[in-house]
């Protein structure tokens, strides 16, 4: 069984920020220990012998560095013992500015990760306090110089917009500093006001306003016209790279392949199912400890699924779906399958098609959503 890919999710943090809905709980010395034994029993599982091959790693979170350099250690230790990092193309870690001491970064680059995923999020102090980021500018700018000065130069950072309160003008002025790096890859995502946060929470009590949806649209194009300027070029909806640093891990998922989701809270995509793990820690640490499968919900993915998934995430890049790929994969044309959806969103604009790729508009960017819906078969 080929999985080429792997999600390691680390739920730990500092401070838990105001629009965040991932698995994460507030760092503790003794529950991170009980959290990496469950979580080296849960890769035992998958990965009992050989070492599994792999062409990337993702160690997310939470925030993976907040753990002592200790635990660094035995987690990075852990990930070698088990996967084949030799053949790994793109070991990513994702970091809080002004978590990565100098011996951290060092761990980092002497076990092989080669990458890192800063999450920014925008540069000005008083909105980073008004969103909950523990982190702020100056944390940027030392975080990048330490990686940089060890060989870690395989940068990306996390930008966010549509935050309540921020204009475009604002906006323009973090995508600018941002620019100033000059790093490879950037990722930026509108606030989405989800369940269980905090935001939510002042949303429904009225305390929160979002932005103008205007004002968001405006954002998104200057960040895309801005960051093109610059030699940065989209290549998915809320991603940008120099070429040749696109993230090889993230187009696993718009390409819709197999990956192993480790972890509290964490997806994964086998051959045939779906699966999320227990997010609570304490149910996971259990569940996990006990028998190395702690699985919350296994969802089988047919055919039919595999068509549509296909689709509405290979939508997302900004190539878009090869029709060729389509057809060798599920053996059936593309416009055989969504016959009647094809036609209807190119008729709307919202699809293109050139060169054997079916790909969004630029109108068809904004409205994703829409676009991705009319690719839901009947059953």
């Amino acid at each position: 069984m080929n999985i080429p890919s792997a999600y390691i999710h680390i739920p730990f943090c500092q401070q838990i920020c105001h629009y965040c809905d991932f698995t994460k709980f507030f760092y503790n010395e003794r529950l991170a220990d009980e959290y990496l034994e469950a979580l080296e029993k849960e890769i035992h599982t998958y990965i009992p012998g050989e070492k599994a091959k792999v062409h990337t790693i993702f160690v997310g979170g939470g925030t993976p560095t907040v753990i002592t350099a200790k635990q660094l250690e035995k987690l990075l230790q852990m990930i070698e013992d088990h996967f084949d990092l030799d053949n790994c193309n793109e070991y990513t870690f994702e970091a809080n500015p002004g978590d990565l001491d100098l011996e951290k970064v060092k761990l980092l680059k002497a076990y092989g990760v080669n990458r890192i995923s800063l999450g920014v999020q925008v540069f000005d102090d008083e909105m980073l306090e008004r969103i909950g980021r523990v982190h702020r500018i100056k944390d940027v700018y030392t975080n990048v110089d330490r990686l940089i000065q060890e060989g870690l130069t395989n940068v990306s950072i996390d930008l966010m917009y549509a935050l309540p309160g921020q204009t475009v003008a604002g906006f323009e002025k973090t995508i600018d500093e941002a620019l100033q790096f000059d790093l490879p890859h950037y990722s930026s995502y509108s606030l989405q006001i989800e369940p269980k946060t905090v935001f939510y929470q002042r949303y429904k009590k009225g305390q929160l306003a979002k932005a103008p949806e205007d004002d968001e649209a405006e954002m998104y194009e200057l960040l895309q016209t801005k960051l093109a300027n610059h030699g940065v070029k989209q290549y998915e909806i809320s991603n940008f790279a120099k070429p040749g640093y696109e993230s090889q891990h993230n187009l696993t998922y718009w390409n819709n392949e197999y990956y192993f989701g480790i972890g509290a809270g964490a997806h994964g995509y086998m051959p045939g199912v779906r699966t999320i793990n227990i997010r609570p820690l304490p149910a996971y640490v259990k569940q996990a400890m006990a028998n190395g499968r702690p699985v919350l919900h296994e969802e089988p993915v047919g055919l039919k699924e595999q068509m549509e998934e296909e689709m509405f995430l290979g939508l997302r890049k900004v190539n878009g779906v090869s029709m060729e790929r389509f057809e060798r994969k599920f053996n059936r044309p593309v416009t055989d399958v969504f016959h009647q959806a094809i036609p209807f969103l190119k008729g709307r604009e919202l699809l293109v098609e050139s060169n054997g790729m079916l790909r969004l508009s630029e109108r068809g960017k904004l409205l994703g959503n829409e676009v991705f819906q009319e690719f839901l078969l009947d059953s």
